[in-house]
């Protein structure tokens, strides 16, 4: 299994974002993640579309946007225009979750479902066929630098072998976020996972330091 490591530019210096998307792409990150925010659906607030579309011509790493807003629905086209290359929303962010994964194939981007630490596996019931990503979420959402739910391996493990058991099979990532880091990332791709989200432990240090952090997550 291939692993991937995104990092997340919730962790990253704000007063220079376009050099610490180009110091992550040469430090051979696989996809950046935008943690979008917006002090409803999760306390904090981060960033929205316009820093998106300011940083898409730096670089040319997959844009993985994961929406933690509500109502998410009239937000999609925006952020979709604005470079994003995945939309990835939470079951509980608005009244109809597979209509807004229709729309994000509709306007021609990866679709993915966010599951929080206590939403539970079976909110991807009947919606698996219009998903290419599913987001465990190691911690609660709307913070950085928190520490991993250990119970949340299981969550994992017991998602991997749902994907494998479905028939026909067809390739669903399994991307993992919160806490992961040179002490936790083993245990999680062991678990199933091929995504692995790292914000702290990606930007922890000067940036000729990411390549090593980023390989160390890689190969933990």
């Amino acid at each position: 299994m291939v692993v991937q490591i995104g990092p997340s530019l919730l962790a990253a210096d704000f007063a220079k974002l376009g050099e610490e998307v180009k110091a992550i792409e040469a430090a051979g990150a696989d996809f950046i993640h935008w943690d979008v925010m917006d002090g409803h659906f999760v306390p904090s607030i981060t960033m929205g579309p316009s820093i998106i579309r300011a940083l898409r011509p730096h670089s040319q790493l997959f844009f993985d946007v994961h929406l933690m807003i509500t109502p998410v629905d009239p937000y999609l086209e925006e952020f979709a225009a604005a470079g994003a290359d995945s939309l990835i929303i939470h079951p509980e962010s608005g009244p109809h979750c597979h209509r807004s994964l229709q729309k994000i194939r509709r306007l021609g981007k990866k679709a993915g479902i966010a599951l929080n630490p206590s939403t539970p596996l079976n909110a991807l019931d009947w919606i698996i066929p219009d998903i290419d990503v599913v987001l465990v979420m190691s911690v609660n959402p709307g913070f950085g630098g928190q520490e991993f739910i250990p119970e949340q391996l299981e969550k994992i493990r017991q998602l991997r072998q749902l994907l494998n058991n479905r028939s026909p099979k067809r390739l669903i990532d399994i991307q993992v976020d919160g806490g992961v880091n040179n002490k936790t990332a083993a245990a999680v791709i062991q678990a199933g996972a091929n995504r692995l989200v790292a914000g702290t432990s990606v930007f922890r240090g000067p940036s000729s330091q990411y390549k090593e952090n980023i390989q160390q997550l890689r190969n933990p």
